[in-house]
C-alpha cells in the first residue's frame, strides 16, 4: 500500500504497511517538506537503499559475557571477605581501594557489553536512489564548517575542506556551504575570497575528470593521480598560487591593499575596525557565492558560499562550538533553510563525492521506517597516521566498534563531524515540533528571496547577534545543546532522549578524512577537555544513568553512561599503577599467592582478549591494538585524572576550564619523529609528570622484586605484584626512552624527569612510613 497525504507545505508518504511477527501492524513512512523531495512510484519496496547484517560473533560474546560476569562477582566477593577480616585501618583502606577499583572496572565493562548486544553492518545502495527520488528533487543540503583560530587552524586547510564538499556529486543549486569563523579573522575571509576564484576552475575540473579526491591538497599530494595532463598541471599551478598567497597573508598577519582587487572586497574588509577583536566585534556576514548568480568557467552554477563571524561580546556567553553551530543553524535558515544539514570539522575533508547520496540512502529508504531518523553519522577516519598508530589516534572503539553496536539499538552518538542531520530534528521530538521565535527559523519555512537581498541579510544579522538567544529555547530545547564542552555527545544524547533515532553509515571508502595531533601533549589536552565535558553530562539532571535509562532504555542509557563516566577510568588505573608497586617495594603483599591467582588472570586475559577480538574484526592489527591499550592507560593517569580534577574545581567554583582549540599546525621535525614511531614530549607539560612518576616507581619495584626472588625466593607471594609492575614497565618503554636514551627535541624535558623523581621518592617515603611502621594484616 502506498498513499501521499499533503498538509500545507508538508508531505507524509506512507510507503508500506506490514505485519510483524507479533501480529502488530508496522507503518513505513516519510514525513518532510513537500518542496524537499518527490518519491517515484517505481519499485519503491523492492529496491532497498540500505541493508543490514548482524555481526556473526555476537552470540559468542553473549556467552562469554555471562561467564565473565560470574568471575567479576567472585572477585568482588573475595574483596568483601578480605575487608571483613581486616584488623587495621591501613589494611582496610588498601582492600577498599582494590574493591573500589574493581567495581569501577566492572561498571565500565558492563556498560561496554551493551555495545556488543546487537552490532550491525550497514551497506548502502545509492544506485537504487533513482527509483525513489529524482536528482532534481533531492533535498537541499546546508554544510556547516567551524573554525576558530587562523594560526592553530590554518585557513588554507579550512578552504580545502570547503572545496571538497562544494564539489559533491549533488545538484550544485541545492548545496550551500556556511563557514563560521569564531576567531573573527580577516585572514580567513581573505582565504575564502581567493578560494571562490579557484573554485570556478576546480569544480568543473572535478566533474569532467570524475576524480574521487576532491580536496585539492589531497589530490595533488597523492601518488596515484592517473589523469595527469596539461590541464591538471594548469589547475595545480592555480592551486599553488592561491595557497602561497593565502599563507603569505597569514604569515604577515593582515590583508594588504595589494591583495584587494575590487571595491566589493574593500568594503568587506572595512568591517575590521580598530576596535574589532576576536572577543568583541559585530556580526560579519559575507555572501561569497550565490548559486543563482555565480557560474563556474563552464557556465554551471556554483554552490552558495557564505562567511559568518557571529557577534561577540565579553559580557555575553558564547557557548563555544555549540553556540557557533546554533548561529549557523539560524543564519542558514534565513538564507536557504535546507532540510539536510551536514556538520563538518574544518580539518576533515570529504573523501568521497557520493557521501550525500549514502546519507540519503539511510534517510529516505522506503523499505524501513526513517521518519524518526535525526542524523546519519559517518565515522571519523584519518590520514597521516603512522604505521602502528602510536597515539591510538584512530580511536577505533569510539568511532567504529561502539558506533556499530549502538546502531543495533537506537543509533550511534553524534561525534561532531561527518554527520548529516534532518533540520527538523533540532526543533522538538518526531511528533512534537517546537516553533521558533520568528517564522523564518522554522524548518518548514520556504525561502522566497535571494540570499543577498537586503531583507534576508538584515534578519541574518539579527539572529547572529550575541543577545538573540536571551529568553529563548536555543541550547535547551532547540538546536545544539548547551551545558557541556562536548556539545556533540550531549546534543546526540538529548535528541535520542526526545524520541529520535540515528544511523551509522560506514562505507568501504572513507567518507571523510582528517588530520591528527602528532605530539603527545596535544593528544592528551584534547582528551582532557573531553573528560571535563563528559563529566558535566554525567552529573547533570540529564545523566545517562538516570534520565538516559528512562528516556532511551537501559542498554542505550548504559552506552551513553560508558562515555559520560569515561574519566573515572583514572581512579582504578592510578590505584593499580601505584599501589602494587609501592607495596612490592615495602615487601607487603596484597594479592593472593601464585597458587590462587587464576581469577585475576582470567579477568585480565578475558577483558584484553575480547578487546583484541573487536579490534582485529574491525580491520585493525595487533600492534595498533597494543598501542591503543597503552594509550588507554596513559590517558587514564593523565588526561582523565586532570579532567576529573578540573571538573571538581569547576563544580566548586574555584576555576573554569575553557575551550582550547587543538593545534593543527604541523612541524616538519615532529612529523619525521612521528613517522618513526617516536613519542613527542618536547615541552614541560604537567600531563607528563604522572606518566614519568609511574614509570619510575614501577621500574624500580620490578627490579627490586626480581632481586628479592633471586635472593630470598617468595615468588608465590610476589607473582601478581611483579606481573602488574612488569606490565606497566613494558607499556612505559617510550617514556624511559624519552627520559634517558633520546637527545632530539622530542625527548622528555629534564625538568619533568626531575620533578617526577621527586614525586616518586616522596611517594616511597610516605608508603614506607605507613606500611613499615604500622602493624597491618594484609
Amino acid at each position: 500500500m502506498c498513499y501521499v497525504h499533503l498538509k500545507d507545505d508538508n508531505i507524509e508518504i506512507v510507503l508500506a504497511t506490514l505485519t510483524n511477527m507479533n501480529g502488530a501492524r508496522e507503518v513505513t513512512r516519510y514525513t518532510g517538506r513537500a518542496t524537499s523531495m518527490r518519491v517515484s512510484g517505481e519499485n519503491n519496496i523492492s529496491t532497498p537503499l540500505h541493508t543490514l547484517e548482524t555481526l556473526s560473533y555476537t552470540r559468542l560474546n553473549h556467552v562469554f559475557s555471562l561467564v565473565y560476569t560470574c568471575a567479576i562477582l567472585a572477585l568482588i566477593y573475595e574483596h568483601i571477605l578480605a575487608i571483613l577480616h581486616t584488623t587495621s585501618l591501613v589494611s582496610f583502606l588498601i582492600h577498599f581501594s582494590l574493591l573500589l577499583s574493581d567495581i569501577i572496572f566492572s561498571f565500565m565493562w558492563v556498560t561496554t557489553q551493551c555495545f556488543r548486544l546487537r552490532p550491525l553492518k550497514r551497506k548502502t545502495h545509492p544506485e537504487n536512489l533513482p527509483s525513489v527520488v529524482q536528482d532534481k528533487d533531492y533535498p537541499a543540503l546546508d554544510v556547516f564548517i567551524c573554525t576558530a583560530d587562523p594560526y592553530k587552524e590554518p585557513p588554507i586547510n579550512v578552504v580545502n575542506t570547503a572545496l571538497s564538499v562544494m564539489a559533491y556529486d549533488y545538484p550544485t543549486d541545492k548545496v550551500s556551504v556556511y563557514v563560521s569563523d569564531d576567531g573573527g579573522s580577516a585572514l580567513t575571509l581573505f582565504a575564502f575570497m581567493e578560494a571562490t576564484k579557484f573554485a570556478s576552475h576546480w569544480l568543473p575540473f572535478c566533474r569532467e575528470k570524475n576524480i574521487m579526491e576532491r580536496c585539492p591538497e589531497a589530490y595533488f599530494g597523492s601518488d596515484h593521480v592517473h589523469n595527469w595532463c596539461s590541464e591538471t598541471e594548469k589547475i595545480k599551478i592555480m592551486y599553488e598560487n592561491m595557497k602561497d598567497k593565502v599563507e603569505s597573508v597569514v604569515e604577515r598577519g593582515h590583508v594588504g591593499d595589494e591583495h584587494i582587487t575590487s571595491e566589493h572586497e574593500s568594503q568587506a574588509f572595512k568591517k575590521w575596525t580598530t576596535g574589532f577583536t576576536r572577543q568583541q566585534h559585530p556580526t560579519v556576514i559575507q555572501v561569497l557565492l550565490e548559486s543563482e548568480k555565480d557560474k563556474d568557467t563552464t557556465g554551471h552554477g556554483m554552490p552558495n558560499l557564505v562567511y559568518l563571524s557571529r557577534e561577540k561580546s565579553r559580557t555575553s556567553p558564547h557557548y563555544f562550538k555549540a553556540g557557533a553551530l546554533n548561529a549557523l543553524l539560524r543564519v542558514s535558515a534565513t538564507m536557504t533553510n535546507a532540510p539536510l544539514v551536514l556538520t563538518q570539522d574544518c580539518d576533515m575533508y570529504s573523501n568521497d563525492p557520493r557521501t550525500p547520496l549514502n546519507a540519503l540512502c539511510c534517510i529516505l529508504d522506503p523499505t524501513k521506517a526513517s521518519s524518526d531518523v535525526a542524523y546519519v553519522q559517518f565515522p571519523q577516519r584519518y590520514y597521516g597516521i603512522n604505521k602502528n598508530d602510536i597515539y591510538g589516534s584512530e580511536i577505533k572503539r569510539l568511532f567504529k566498534i561502539n558506533a556499530a553496536g549502538m546502531d543495533g539499538l537506537s543509533g550511534p552518538n553524534y561525534v561532531g563531524t561527518g554527520c548529516f542531520f534532518q533540520r527538523r530534528a533540532f526543533f522538538g521530538g518526531p511528533s512534537s515540533q517546537i516553533s521558533a521565535e520568528i517564522p523564518e527559523l522554522n524548518p518548514n519555512h520556504v525561502r522566497a528571496k535571494s540570499i543577498q537581498s537586503e531583507t534576508v541579510i538584515k534578519v541574518a544579522h539579527r539572529v547572529a547577534s550575541c543577545n538573540y538567544e536571551n529568553g529563548t529555547k536555543w541550547g535547551s530545547k532547540m538546536g545544539f545543546r548547551y551545558g557541556s564542552l562536548v556539545e556533540d555527545y550531549y546534543t546526540g544524547f538529548r535528541l535520542q532522549g526526545e524520541g529520535w533515532r540515528s544511523v551509522f553509515c560506514d562505507p568501504d571508502r572513507a567518507a571523510f578524512l582528517g588530520d591528527v595531533p602528532i605530539n603527545l601533549n596535544d593528544v592528551l589536552s584534547q582528551v582532557r577537555r573531553w573528560a571535563v565535558g563528559l563529566l558535566e553530562v554525567a552529573f547533570s539532571k540529564y545523566s545517562p544513568i538516570t534520565f538516559g535509562a528512562k528516556s532511551i532504555g537501559l542498554p542505550m542509557g548504559f552506552c551513553y553512561s560508558h562515555y559520560a563516566f569515561w574519566p573515572i577510568w583514572s581512579i582504578p588505573i592510578a590505584i593499580y599503577a601505584f599501589l602494587p608497586s609501592l607495596a612490592l617495594l615495602n615487601r607487603v603483599y596484597i594479592f593472593p599467592k601464585v597458587s590462587s591467582p587464576w581469577l585475576y588472570m582470567f579477568l585480565f586475559l578475558g577483558a584484553y582478549g575480547q578487546d583484541l577480538q573487536d579490534f582485529i574484526l574491525a580491520g585493525s592489527t595487533f600492534k595498533k591494538w597494543y598501542n591503543d591499550q597503552r594509550m588507554w592507560m596513559i590517558r587514564g593517569v593523565s588526561s582523565h585524572s586532570f579532567g576529573l580534577v578540573d571538573f571538581l574545581l569547576k563544580s566548586l567554583g574555584i576555576s573554569a576550564f575553557g575551550f582550547n582549540v587543538t593545534n593543527k599546525v604541523v612541524d616538519d621535525d615532529q612529523r619525521k619523529r612521528y613517522e618513526q614511531g617516536l613519542f613527542e614530549f618536547g615541552i614541560a607539560s604537567p600531563l607528563f609528570i604522572p606518566l614519568a612518576t609511574i614509570a619510575i616507581i614501577n621500574l624500580i619495584a620490578f627490579v627490586v622484586g626480581i632481586a628479592q626472588i633471586l635472593k630470598q625466593g617468595h615468588f608465590d607471594e610476589m607473582f601478581i605484584h611483579l606481573g602488574i609492575s612488569g606490565f606497566v614497565v613494558a607499556n612505559s618503554w617510550p617514556i624511559y626512552e624519552a627520559m634517558v636514551l633520546r637527545v632530539d627535541k622530542g625527548r622528555m624535558p629534564p625538568k619533568v624527569t626531575l620533578i617526577s623523581i621527586c614525586f616518586a621518592w616522596a611517594l616511597y617515603i610516605i608508603s614506607f612510613i605507613i606500611l613499615r611502621n604500622l602493624d597491618i594484616d594484609i
